[in-house]
Formats: C-alpha cells, structure tokens, sequence
C-alpha cells in the first residue's frame, strides 16, 4: 500500500589467442574466444555488472545497458508533480493535472500507462516499497520468513524487512529491472528508514545508508533515477547517490531543514502535506502555514509541494489555490 502519512535506501572472461599459420583456424579460435567473452560478460545473479548490460528478469526482456555520464533523469529544482498511489492512472480521459513529474505505483500501472504519460511531456517516477512486505504483491511469495520483522504500526499484514538481506535485495534489484522494462524514469523506493520505527529487526542508521546506495548503484546501471523517501537522519549520507527526495509532512513536523540540502545540490524535494480537508476544502489558516514558506514551513523554499489525502487518491492542491482530481482505474 502506500506511504501516506507513514513516519517512520565481471569482468568477461578474456581468452588470449595465439596465431596460427593457418587463417582460416585463427579465425575460428577469435570467433570462439568473442563467445566466451560474451557469455562470462552477462551478470546472471542480479547484481551489478561491468560488462554492457545488466542481467535480464525472468520474462527474459532485454535491459538498457548502463548510462553514460549524466544521462540519468534529474529533475529539477521547483518540478510540479503529482502523486497517485491508491489506483492506477486513468489515461483514457485527458490526463490533468499537467505538471512535470508523476508518481505512481509500479506494479498497478501498465507500461502502457507510463508510456501515455511521458507521450504528454511528463516523466514517471515508480514508487514500490524498498523496506517492507506488502502481501498483495506479485512476488510477495519471495520473501523468506527469516526476511520479516515487526509488522508496520496502522498497516496490517505488512513487515519490516531485513535490509541486510541478500534475498531481499535480490527482489529490490528484480523490482528495479521491472521498472526499468516498463520505461519508468525513476523510482521511489518507500520505508527505507526502519531504524527509526519499532522494526523488530535491529536495523540501523547505517543498515538504511548501505541499503539506500546499494539500491542507488543498481537505479544508475538500470538507466533509472531513485530517490531518498523521508529518513531525514541520512540525508547527507546519501545526498551524492540520490537525485530527488520524496517526503512526508516536513511542514507538519517542522522538520524541513533537514531536506532543504536537496535543493542546495540542485536536486528537488517532493513534500507531500496532509492537511485536516485535504479531499474537500482546506481551511485558509492550513493552506497558509503550508505555502507561505516560514513558521513550520521555514526553509521549505523551492520545495515541490502538493496537499492530499493520506490514501493518495487523484486529489490534490496546489500553493496557487490550483485543485485536480486525477482520474483513476477502479483497480
């Protein structure tokens, strides 16, 4: 489910051939020795590769080789966006709000989906859940049992997980190439700050470090963006290995300070507020604590902000009074 209100990151092997008189025999000892290089070359556990492209998921779609410098999405500083994680999108109607980045879930939304949505001019971030077990999941049936900590406090059926896990990251990296095959820009992974929670697994500060580069590393070989999602204690841990943060209520919790590096280095911070009637009418007093850039909301300057619900249906307002409904599939 999502986040809202959730408080809480080869060498191919190299054959050296001798000449030969023969050239007809030499060229078929370099033939062979290119095919073996090839074969060492390709990653097949999911994990990162020096070679030309990463490893393929199991439905065997090719993957895009790893970026060049700078050619992996960023976005900028005071991007509009909008945030839909309870349905998926509904593209068959006229997509509004138009704003610059969307975030929507991963598994939920088709290919098809993303493609619409970047066919109109605006980039897809992929959200999934880095740091927890959610049930209803594809590959839900993955996780191993010794995976799993304390359930999230108002999330039944939902766990902790390990970050140190090898099988959980495995799946992580699975998710990414997911993303990556569906065309996503960016993803967001969520609940990577479980040492600041009741996570029944003695995770700490530098479990969700590793966790979030780790997961940084295969984003970029994927050709993907990530994100850091709220964990405000490792934000200048992680900041070089980031391109955007996503978070929630800094303003309710005055806590913005703790983001505001995002924007100094260039690179956006998605807030999502959730303000009392946010879905209907949102009293001027909230509106205003929330865009006008002092008291809680001191040193939320240039942050992307947008208020909703706390289930992120397609409603949202924006700081220049602007209110959509994004229009959503049934399931």
């Amino acid at each position: 489910m999502a986040s809202g209100g959730r408080r809480a990151g080869k060498t191919g092997g190299r054959r050296r051939c001798m000449i030969i008189t023969s050239i007809i025999v030499a060229l078929v000892v370099i033939a062979l020795a290119i095919g073996l290089g090839v074969g060492l070359g390709r990653d097949h556990g999911g994990g990162s590769s020096s070679g030309s492209s990463s490893a393929s998921p199991a439905s065997g779609t090719p993957l895009p080789s790893p970026p060049a410098n700078g050619s992996i999405y960023q976005p900028a500083v005071n991007s509009t966006w909008q945030i839909v994680l309870q349905n998926p999108i509904n593209v068959s109607t006229t997509i509004t709000p138009h704003v610059d980045v969307y975030d929507i879930d991963m598994f939920t939304n088709p290919q098809s989906t993303i493609q619409s949505l970047q066919q109109a001019g605006m980039k897809v971030i992929c959200y999934f859940s880095a740091g927890s077990y959610e049930p209803s999941r594809p590959d839900s049936g993955d996780f191993q049992a010794a995976d799993k900590g304390k359930e999230l406090a108002g999330w039944p059926g939902e766990y902790w997980l390990n970050l140190n896990s090898t099988n959980v990251r495995q799946i992580m990296v699975k998710r990414m190439q997911l993303a990556a095959q569906k065309g996503c820009d960016a993803v967001d992974p969520d609940n990577v700050d479980g040492y600041s929670n009741d996570n029944g697994l003695g995770l700490t500060q530098q479990d969700s470090i590793d966790f979030v580069q780790f997961l940084a590393e295969h984003a970029r070989n994927l050709s993907l963006a990530i994100g850091l999602k709220n964990a405000g204690d490792i934000v200048q841990n992680v900041l070089p290995v980031v391109q955007f943060s996503v978070n929630e209520q800094c303003i309710h919790y005055s806590e913005c300070a703790t983001f505001a590096p995002f924007v100094a280095a260039g690179k956006p911070v998605f807030n999502i507020e959730y303000p009392s009637g946010a879905g209907s009418t949102i009293a001027v007093e909230k509106y205003q604590t929330i865009c006008t850039d002092s008291g809680n909301a001191a040193n939320s300057t240039d942050f992307s902000k947008v208020m909703k619900t706390m289930d992120l249906t397609g409603w949202v307002e924006y700081c220049n009074g602007s209110v959509f409904d994004t229009s959503m599939s049934s399931s």
